[in-house]
């Protein structure tokens, strides 16, 4: 399957009746291949804004939902294809909330073959508050004052430890994270977590490291993926795990999580989702 294949930045028929069929898998091993990835566990967070349908009397119902596909799915499922599947839900009748939920999870992981968490909320509840990451915020740091960024190809030797590291735990945050879709080419922005315990990082290296992403084309979970095995491999730190909380785009928004700890915090809703 190639990306010429995708409905990403094609004209494209929007469907009002349940339409299964437009749902498109994209391998996950087409991100991997070129990665010696460590072992780690996550999953994919997808919030959903803008989720329609009619109850059996004809009563429009407007929902949010929350999807997460777990992170050793062989495949993840193309946006454009996701928006246009729940699109199709508009002038279709359903007997309850909970059918919905069951079917999209049926089509889901029939899609990805693999076990998909599919949750329903309704609007007036706040089931989705708005929470800041919390961390040291990399962009704010004092050296950064005084540094000069020139690289924007990704670039994992610019990852350093500190002089004389010492054993931290810590959490490091940026919002200035910014890649390129690999098939629109359309800029795509985040707010990225990195929470480690081990040697302490350079907070300057690592924030010149994620800068270096910005004109990297890579889906959502190809990147944290590349950023996990990156650090994992050259500060191997005792523990890693890398949350990026990406913006909405067609009322949806990806947050990814991958670790190798032995717990780590789910995905928060940033203010920018």
């Amino acid at each position: 399957m190639s990306h010429n294949d995708l409905v990403l930045g094609k004209p494209t028929h929007y469907f009002e009746e349940y339409n299964p069929s437009v749902l498109f898998p994209i391998a996950r091993n087409q991100g991997r291949s070129s990665l010696s990835l460590p072992p780690f566990t996550g999953y994919d967070l997808w919030r959903v804004y803008e989720l329609t349908y009619l109850t059996s009397q004809g009563l429009p119902q407007s929902k949010m939902a929350t999807l997460r596909i777990p992170c050793t799915s062989p495949y993840i499922v193309e946006s454009k294809s996701l928006k246009l599947y729940l699109g199709s839900f508009c002038q279709t009748m359903f007997g309850s909330e909970e059918e919905v939920a069951q079917i999209i999870a049926h089509d889901l992981e029939d899609l990805l073959d693999a076990s998909i968490e599919v949750k329903l909320y309704d609007i007036e509840r706040n089931a989705m508050p708005i929470i800041g990451l919390s961390g040291t915020l990399l962009e704010k740091e004092p050296a950064v004052a005084d540094a000069r960024f020139k690289t924007y190809e990704v670039d994992p030797s610019l990852l350093k430890l500190q002089d004389k590291a010492q054993k931290v735990s810590e959490s490091l945050v940026t919002n200035i994270f910014r890649s390129l879709c690999p098939v629109t080419s359309q800029p795509d922005y985040a707010s990225i977590e990195i929470s480690y315990s081990g040697e302490q990082f350079d907070h300057l290296s690592l924030l010149s490291y994620l800068v270096s992403f910005r004109r990297h084309q890579g889906f959502h979970e190809q990147c944290v993926e590349q950023i996990f095995n990156d650090i994992h491999s050259r500060l191997k730190p005792d523990e890693l795990t890398v949350t990026a909380c990406f913006t909405r785009r067609g009322g949806i928004d990806i947050s990814p999580v991958r670790s190798n700890a032995k717990s780590y915090n789910p995905p928060v809703r940033t203010p920018r989702q």
